[in-house]
């Protein structure tokens, strides 16, 4: 996470010496936009056991129509439909489709992890940039993005195993009949995996490798 840190840090530093553009109010902007970010993360993981699909839509959804009610209360218009639809097609790929994915990677590894890995995207852009558009580049973009893959480098390595207990717990989720997954269906089923339905997890005791996923929210004593 350090690493991963120090590389955003070492983008963000200006490079000319003095402040960024926009200020200091701009640079506290930014930051309170990237707890309220941190915030929706952490909250988002808490449901990201329900259907990914119906939650990116609707979280799209109250986020498009709540946004084009402040453009408009500003003063702004409609561009044209053309541009309408080629922004909504942008949206749908970068904000829904990606949304999809994040919430079963909060599923799946947590909210630091995907935060960290998800952390690295802009490098996807600047790839496509450097490649496709020809810009230039400079040694604190090479230098942070070293740290970012040495960082995630460490995340995709790490081992995390002790012995840890699961507490009782009922909920809704696709899953497959896993060691974590041991329970008899009160419906007819056709034996297709992963399946979803209300499944009840009875109280065990075990130790393997982990991550702080849906199943494994637990706190540690060392």
């Amino acid at each position: 996470m350090c690493l991963i840190v120090a590389g955003g840090l070492l983008l963000a530093f200006p490079q000319g010496g003095g402040i960024a553009s926009g200020g200091t109010l701009g640079n506290l902007a930014v930051a309170a936009a990237c707890l309220c970010w941190a915030l929706d993360n952490n909250l988002t993981r808490k449901v990201s056991a329900i259907d990914a699909l119906f939650l990116a839509g609707t979280k799209g959804l109250v986020a498009g129509v709540t946004n084009t009610a402040i453009a408009l209360a500003l003063g702004y218009s409609l561009p044209a439909w053309p541009s309408v639809a080629e922004s909504m097609g942008v949206g749908l790929a970068g904000y829904g489709v990606s949304l999809v994915f994040f919430v079963l990677a909060l599923r799946g590894l947590g909210s630091a992890r995907t935060g960290a890995y998800f952390s690295t995207a802009p490098f996807v852009g600047a790839v496509i940039a450097i490649v496709g558009y020809g810009e230039t580049t400079s040694a604190a973009f090479w230098a942070a993005a070293l740290l970012m893959a040495a960082g995630v480098w460490l995340h995709l390595t790490e081992r995390h195993s002790h012995m840890h207990t699961h507490e009782p717990l009922l909920h809704s989720h696709p899953h497959v009949h896993d060691e974590h997954h041991q329970h008899q269906h009160d419906f007819p089923w056709d034996g297709v995996e992963p399946h979803t339905h209300l499944h009840e997890h009875t109280p065990i005791t075990h130790h393997h490798p982990h991550y702080p996923d849906i199943h494994h929210q637990h706190r540690h004593s060392h």
